[in-house]
């Protein structure tokens, strides 16, 4: 039994029983968001970071989330490859090209300068950014992570 005025999967430490899905769609969809809720706690406290919120799902995903879901789905990830290799390609090309335009106007004073900058510091840091996440062992994160064997490869890769 709740406390008059709580409803189950809310705030306030109340939490849905296992046949909570059972009451209906309101029962059931806050039983649902109760445990997404509690996997993304979960989660964020190993990482160190506070819970913030779920964020709704929709457009904002991108191609990637669905190309991996059907990797594990079919058992092949080459759609999966072929959206990042797509990705990176476009954003290695227009960071590179946009370096190698505003280096022409390098010369021409401070905020051509500071623009060059920028760019082919963006540019790098974008990259190497890319990389540490790329050769990262699974779960990890780049900000809290170096290479495995100092080399670029995890160990046992």
């Amino acid at each position: 039994m709740r406390p008059r005025g709580r409803r189950a999967g809310g705030s306030g430490g109340v939490r849905p029983g296992p046949g909570a899905r059972t009451f209906g769609p309101r029962v059931r969809d806050g039983a649902d968001r109760w445990l997404f809720e509690t996997v993304v706690r979960v989660h964020r406290a190993g990482e160190g970071a506070p819970f913030t919120g779920l964020r709704p799902a929709g457009p904002g995903v991108g191609p990637v989330i669905p190309a991996a879901e059907r990797a594990l789905d079919t058992g092949f990830a080459d759609e999966l490859t072929a959206v990042l290799c797509e990705i990176v390609r476009d954003q290695v090309e227009d960071r590179h090209r946009r370096a190698l335009a505003l280096k022409e106007h390098a010369g021409e004073g401070v905020a051509g300068a500071r623009a060059h900058a920028e760019a082919v510091l963006g540019l790098q840091m974008w990259a190497h950014g890319l990389y540490r996440q790329a050769t990262a062992a699974p779960h990890a994160h780049a900000e809290a992570h170096a290479p495995a064997d100092g080399h670029g490869a995890p160990s046992g890769h």
